[in-house]
């Protein structure tokens, strides 16, 4: 077994602090030095593209959902505030990555579709996306790669959401 920093911060805690149960650390510290870590990998993915990780979230949601969809689905599907929402379309449009159409059924609304311009752009971010996911997983085997994805959607099942 390997040493790790998280190792590291684990013995200094149970040096100070011996009564205090730390195990949580060893699996929750090691996730989110992880997603940092993720974060800038993807970070620099999506840059080799020219995007920004919010437009990359919102151009793929669209890209996934193969059709225009509304704004509110896209506050769903990428879990920011109508504020928020409302400015990363106006970028978007300005760049010409998205557009806003008509509703077929309500005229009192307007759905968001990606362009051609914005489907080149976050196809090209997804391969540079997945070859530097594919480096970061090269020194996991398949089953443990699927045995680590099934052990986080357990996590993830019980994960309480702490905003409310």
């Amino acid at each position: 077994m390997t040493f790790d920093e998280v190792d590291a911060i684990i013995s200094q805690w149970e040096l100070v602090r011996p009564e205090a149960d730390v195990s949580p650390l060893a699996v929750l510290s090691r996730i989110t030095r992880l997603s940092k870590r993720l974060g800038k990998a993807r970070a620099a993915a999506f840059a080799s593209a020219t995007l920004e990780t919010w437009e990359w979230d919102v151009l793929a949601a669209l890209r996934r959902a193969r059709q225009p969809l509304s704004p509110k689905q896209l506050l769903e599907a990428t879990m920011v505030t109508s504020g928020t929402m409302t400015n990363r379309l106006t970028g978007l449009a300005e760049r010409g990555l998205i557009q806003r159409v008509a509703h077929e059924s309500d005229r009192r609304s307007s759905l968001v579709a990606i362009t051609d311009a914005g489907i080149d752009l976050v196809d090209t971010a997804l391969d540079a996306l997945l070859e530097a996911e594919r480096r970061i997983l090269s020194s996991l085997t398949e089953d443990e790669r699927d045995d680590l994805a099934s052990l986080l959607r357990a996590l993830g099942s019980g994960f309480t959401d702490l905003s409310r």
